[in-house]
């Protein structure tokens, strides 16, 4: 999302400094300006310098709304990742782990299946506890 973004930026920076060049009164004269612009525009609510020229005017428009749902897009969906990522990962593992291991069964050795019941047993012991210190909670 992040590319995107700033590849729009470049785009929309180069038509807005197109359809400004040469346009009388424009403070836009030149592709370093219409870059620092695409950034004022949407970063500020439009607190960037006006262009001159219909066709720049519509070029900005464009560029402040979709520059804006990219740019606060990004950190939201950013933000959403981050703390939806522990919530997703941990028990996922454990169940992966044990499905690869219940497929190779056959391939484990002695030692192997040990280990892999005693992990279980302390997974089952741990999820009871837990159940436990759940209902204590609930009840009080």
């Amino acid at each position: 999302m992040t590319l995107i973004l700033i590849i729009s930026w470049m785009l929309f920076a180069a038509g807005l400094y197109l359809g400004e060049r040469g346009a009388e009164g424009t403070t836009i004269t030149s592709y370093g300006r219409a870059l620092y612009w695409g950034i004022a525009a949407f970063s500020t609510a439009g607190i960037a310098d006006m262009p001159v020229n219909a066709i720049s005017e519509f070029i900005g428009g464009v560029w402040i709304i979709l520059g804006s749902l990219l740019f606060f897009g990004a950190i939201v969906a950013t933000v959403t990742a981050y703390f939806m990522r522990p919530l997703q990962r941990p028990s996922r593992q454990i169940i992966d782990t044990i499905e690869y291991n219940l497929e190779q069964l056959d391939d484990l050795s002695i030692e192997e299946l040990e280990l892999l019941k005693e992990t279980t047993d302390s997974l089952i012991e741990h999820v009871e506890r837990l159940k436990a210190v759940k209902g204590r909670v609930i009840e009080t």
